[in-house]
């Protein structure tokens, strides 16, 4: 069976332990090559990983003819311009979440890869991972909830002390590079598992706004948003809280499923009577290998990916939505 031999363009710490080793790890695959434009960095990063070719320039990497598919982990102000390179050479990409800094950018990344015949992955990797599949069936399969009838999302946080000194902010909270502050960086994860259990989000309501002001992007945001069939959903984000708490919610006619985006705490299942279940499912060291996989699959032509480019483009959309007023304020 054919061996689809990988290249990764920005093997920065995302691909130490979350998604590099996959490629490596997973059946018909193969990591060969991978870009980083500190040279020093990129000869360390291959050699740590056995990587037999590594590049400075994403060109030489995109057209090395031994690469056959390609792995954008840089942050998504770059997400369009290689993937755009890729589908040019022919090669298929599977491009980190958020897919890019807009959703007008995720169309055109769409049109190119159509355009050139060319497959476009993005890495909402939980729509792969066993602890969320099991979410998936109790509520469709198991129906443990009944009909479900609204969601309910909140996440909150600290101020770290990273994103306290305004000269050495991160990307994630410089909006020019991410898009947005943590809540794009962290809600899109939510947003696309609620995207993968019942479709589109049609309508959005929201406010986002910077609490502490301690750099340009926004720390609070609240949400309510509609689902194509009718669920009902409300979102609450905030990164300058006391303490940190991570919780979904998801409420059907005979009962409700609780449980965590970030952490694998076990899965809590309740009807009218209390507490009937806690399901516990570990996290895979390696939590983008089983969607890594089901990208080869699809590749291979063996079996369809959960996560596609439209289905990634869906989820930009709607954190648009809720961060349009707040963007035209701060221009």
């Amino acid at each position: 069976m054919k061996i689809i031999k990988w290249g990764i363009i920005g093997c920065g710490d995302v691909t130490e332990i979350k998604s590099g080793p996959g490629f490596q790890k997973a059946k018909n695959s193969q990591l060969i090559a991978v870009m980083r434009r500190n040279p020093l960095l990129a000869e360390d990063y291959a050699k740590r990983h056995q990587v037999p070719f590594w590049y400075t320039d994403a060109n030489e990497l995109i057209n090395n003819p031994e690469v056959d598919a390609v792995y954008i982990a840089t942050p998504p102000s770059s997400h369009k311009e290689y993937t755009l390179l890729c589908a040019k050479a022919g090669k298929p990409v599977y491009v980190e979440k958020p897919m890019a800094l807009t959703f007008e950018e995720c169309n055109e990344m769409i049109s190119a890869c159509k355009s050139n015949n060319v497959p476009l992955f993005v890495a909402y990797y939980r729509r792969s991972l066993p602890r969320f599949l099991k979410i998936h069936e109790l509520i469709f399969k198991d129906k443990v909830i009944g009909t479900p009838r609204h969601v309910s999302c909140v996440l909150y946080q600290p101020l770290e002390s990273r994103y306290q000194n305004p000269n050495e902010l991160p990307w994630t909270v410089r909006p020019e590079i991410s898009g947005g502050g943590i809540f794009v960086d962290l809600a899109c994860h939510t947003l696309d598992f609620l995207d993968f259990l019942f479709g589109p989000i049609v309508s959005v309501k929201g406010h986002a706004s910077s609490q502490q002001n301690a750099y340009p992007a926004e720390d609070a945001v609240s949400m309510s948003f509609l689902f194509e069939n009718g669920i009902h959903g409300t979102g609450i984000w905030n990164f300058a809280s006391y303490k940190r708490f991570d919780n979904c919610e998801i409420v059907g006619d005979k009962g409700k499923i609780s449980f965590t985006t970030f952490d694998d705490l076990p899965i809590i299942v309740e009807n009218k009577y209390g507490v009937v279940g806690e399901i516990s499912i570990k996290n895979p060291k390696h939590i983008q290998q089983p969607m890594i996989e089901s990208v080869i699959q699809e590749l291979l032509g063996n079996d369809t990916c959960k996560s596609t480019a439209v289905s990634g483009a869906r989820t930009s959309w709607v954190m648009d939505q809720v961060l349009s007023e707040y963007r035209k304020r701060m221009l």
